[in-house]
């Protein structure tokens, strides 16, 4: 096997393991949902509700209303959050 061959192999092997590993975090995801206002500083999942950030681990506060993270369906609630982003 050539350096060529070798190479777009190995780029076949990442693209087959992207799309396994894609197709788990589908699945892992279908058992979440956004939980709004249970997020500590720092440990938030994406960007706000309000738009103030765009980043996981941006929050600069605990339990801020518009910070969230992904929880277990059905839990949420349980935990003190809201499962809708507030009213802007």
């Amino acid at each position: 096997m050539n350096k060529r061959q070798a190479l777009i192999a190995a780029a076949l092997a990442t693209v087959c393991s992207a799309a396994t590993v894609s197709a788990s975090a589908m699945e892992a995801a279908a058992d979440k949902e956004k939980c709004f206002g249970i997020a500590k500083a720092g440990q938030n999942d994406c960007a706000s509700a309000n738009g103030s950030h765009s980043c996981a681990g941006q929050a600069k506060a605990d339990n801020a209303p518009t910070e969230w993270k992904y929880v277990a369906k059905g839990t949420c609630e349980k935990a003190g959050g809201k499962t809708s982003a507030p009213a802007k």
